[in-house]
């Protein structure tokens, strides 16, 4: 993994700091994207120098066309951010339901859209990171989990369109993992939180590395892991 570069958004905390600092630890250069640069430099201490901060509003078309001119190849691009907000359709205001569309669907296909030819030049790899909901919705989920069934749609044309191109394209399906995203989902269900109780963002870190170094004679399509309750 030495030399190869990856591309983390979400990248200052939960999810995608854990899969940042994964990669950062392997060897790979990578570029954290993320809106708060304290956080994102804490990641970044240690690399040596091979770890690049970039302090971006993703919802931004403008600031995101301009990140992805300056890339002109990309190994891996893991998209990790993403925001969640519950509430029953019949009364879930719908700038909710449009604020996460905006970040957990639109972002990763506008971004993934702007690198594919990066990504060709490499034969990269694209890890989507989505969610239980992504395969059902419960109750008071509908908004969130529209957003990562979107994702799913992303990820499976983009599989079938850039296979020729040698491009890998990777979802991941936690269950309720130990973050910042789930202390807030506590709070609107009026539940404690005890981190302990799920998944570590540790361990989807490794799990992702492993895939995205599975040799080119394997693809992994989809992981899914879910918390022990």
């Amino acid at each position: 993994m030495n030399n190869r570069h990856a591309i983390v958004t979400g990248a200052s905390s939960g999810i995608g700091r854990a899969i940042a600092a994964r990669f950062l630890a392997e060897g790979l250069h990578v570029n954290l994207i993320g809106r708060d640069r304290a956080r994102l430099e804490e990641v970044a201490r240690g690399a040596e120098g091979r770890a690049e901060v970039s302090v971006l509003d993703l919802e931004d078309d403008d600031a995101l066309t301009r990140f992805a001119a300056e890339i002109r190849e990309v190994d891996v691009l893991v998209h990790a951010a993403g925001s969640a907000t519950l509430g029953p359709v019949a009364s879930a205001p719908i700038a909710h339901f449009d604020q996460m569309m905006r970040l957990n669907a639109r972002v990763p296909y506008l971004l993934t859209q702007l690198l594919i030819p990066a990504l060709k030049a490499k034969k990269g790899q694209v890890v989507l990171i989505n969610s239980g909901a992504g395969k059902s919705a419960r109750a008071h989920w509908s908004q969130y989990a529209m957003s990562k069934f979107a994702l799913v749609a992303l990820a499976d044309s983009l599989r079938e369109e850039l296979k020729a191109d040698g491009v890998r394209v990777i979802s991941v399906f936690p269950g309720r993992t130990a973050s910042p995203m789930q202390a807030a989902i506590h709070r609107e269900e009026g539940k404690t939180y005890d981190p302990a109780r799920f998944i570590q963002p540790e361990d989807l870190g490794t799990l992702v590395f492993d895939a995205i170094a599975m040799p080119r004679t394997a693809n992994v399509h989809e992981i899914v892991v879910r918390h022990p309750e």
